[in-house]
């Protein structure tokens, strides 16, 4: 957990205090200056609020609320379809009948958190109520750590598609591997089209009279120049006002919502928290040897680094450095490379694009724990809590508890494609 300082203004036993600071007797605030409880329940409703806003990918999801003392592991129920009955029935005779078929997915939830610290110092020269900003921080962190949990579970899944590619006559070729989708290998209308069938294929429900799509910023700016005037924005909606958290318009019987925590699979770091490396000079013979322009600092690699180099699988197992220039020492020989050709990290494209994540969802496609009741609390401490004889510190912080689980996973699409902004974008 990071314990970060910075000036806050507080704090009173269970209550908010402002820069004045104020002393505590017997369990009473002495001084006047003490924010009430009206006030403690402001910043409590304000860091729900705040973090709910960047709970962009629980909104869809069934909730949950977390029972006190009813244990850490919590129980989603599903309902199997009933077959059709095809048998006809006779007259007079009553027929058997059918059941409903109840099967549960149990988790178990875990508990995550974070506080900002200050010292008795620092809040003596605070002039400005920092408590608030230290909440707004605090909530924004909340928010994209919750939504992170989720997004997690929900790209987990192996129902997924790839932007299909072009051959070197331009016919669209398939893409089978997230290594083989490149930045030119853009979510089309079409692509849309063909997701929002395969929902239908398997009759998932739809969210409020459509299936919903999760994307990027970077994606859906993509998308946009594909769609042209097929596109709707929310503002030509019927009724605008219903429009789901971050949603931008709808697609093909499709509402998409923009997340910039929609997930991207990006290269995976090398060395010197580099992903991307470019090779410094050709190469027409076989070597295990390669300068590239980058500066690292000498390395010897315990498990050698898995990489792509021209687009093809190898491994770095050192680095050296002279006169400034790095030089790769590889697992296999290369016998031929250009220079500038991209040596990058595996988990995304061989090529060194990174992979942005689509999610196409049905209704009931998972379930989340709430953040009322429980999920998620705001946290006061005055100074001298805890080991503080002296009364030096102070912190503000969060806790919540949270999980996430897939329940149908036909439900949920994983939409895999490259962008226009592919070469440059990190794993988040």
């Amino acid at each position: 957990m990071n314990r970060e300082i910075l000036t806050l203004n507080f704090f009173a036993a269970g209550d908010v205090i402002n820069s004045t600071g104020g002393t505590l007797e017997n369990g009473t605030v002495t001084n006047s200056d003490a924010l009430s409880p009206e006030m403690k329940t402001f910043y409590d409703k304000t860091l729900v609020t705040l973090a709910g806003a960047n709970l962009v990918h629980e909104q869809f999801g069934q909730k949950r609320p977390i029972p006190k003392n009813g244990g850490k592991t919590i129980e989603f129920r599903k309902f199997s379809k009933l077959p059709k009955a095809m048998k006809a029935i006779t007259e007079g005779v009553t027929p058997s009948g059918n059941k409903l078929n109840v099967s549960s997915v149990s988790c178990t939830v875990d508990q995550y958190g974070d506080y900002i610290e200050q010292t008795d110092m620092l809040e003596l020269t605070s002039v400005d109520n920092t408590i608030v900003e230290a909440t707004k921080e605090l909530a924004a962190q909340a928010g994209l750590t919750l939504d992170t949990v989720v997004r997690n579970e929900l790209v987990g899944g192996t129902n997924v598609m790839y932007a299909p590619g072009l051959d070197d006559k331009d016919r669209e070729r398939e893409i089978t591997s997230r290594a083989d989708v490149i930045a030119d290998n853009k979510l089309r209308v079409k692509d849309v089209f063909r997701a929002a069938a395969e929902l239908k294929a398997v009759n998932a429900p739809k969210i409020n009279g459509s299936y919903v799509a999760i994307i990027h910023p970077y994606v859906s700016y993509d998308l946009m120049q594909d769609a042209d005037s097929q596109w709707i924005n929310i503002q030509r909606y019927a009724s605008p006002e219903n429009i789901f958290k971050g949603e931008i318009g709808m697609l093909g019987g499709v509402r998409f919502v923009e997340s910039t925590e929609a997930k991207i699979y990006g290269p995976a770091v090398i060395c010197d928290s580099l992903s991307r490396l470019t090779s410094k000079e050709s190469i027409s013979s076989s070597t295990t040897s390669v300068t590239v322009n980058e500066n690292l600092t000498a390395h010897t690699f315990t498990t050698p680094v898995p990489v792509y180099i021209g687009g093809k699988e190898n491994t770095i197992t050192a680095v050296s450095v002279s006169g400034g220039v790095a030089t790769l020492t590889l697992g296999t020989a290369v016998t031929s490379l250009d220079a500038g050709d991209v040596i990058c990290g595996r988990g995304a494209g061989r090529d060194g694009s990174a992979v942005f994540c689509t999610l196409f969802l049905g209704e009931n496609a998972y379930g989340v724990t709430d953040i009322e009741g429980g999920g998620l609390e705001h946290i006061v401490k005055q100074r001298g809590y805890g080991n503080d004889p002296l009364n030096q510190r102070s912190s503000v912080g969060w806790k919540a508890t949270k999980v996430a689980k897939r329940l149908l996973d036909e439900y949920i699409i994983r939409f895999e494609s490259g962008s226009s902004f592919s070469a440059t974008a990190e794993s988040n």
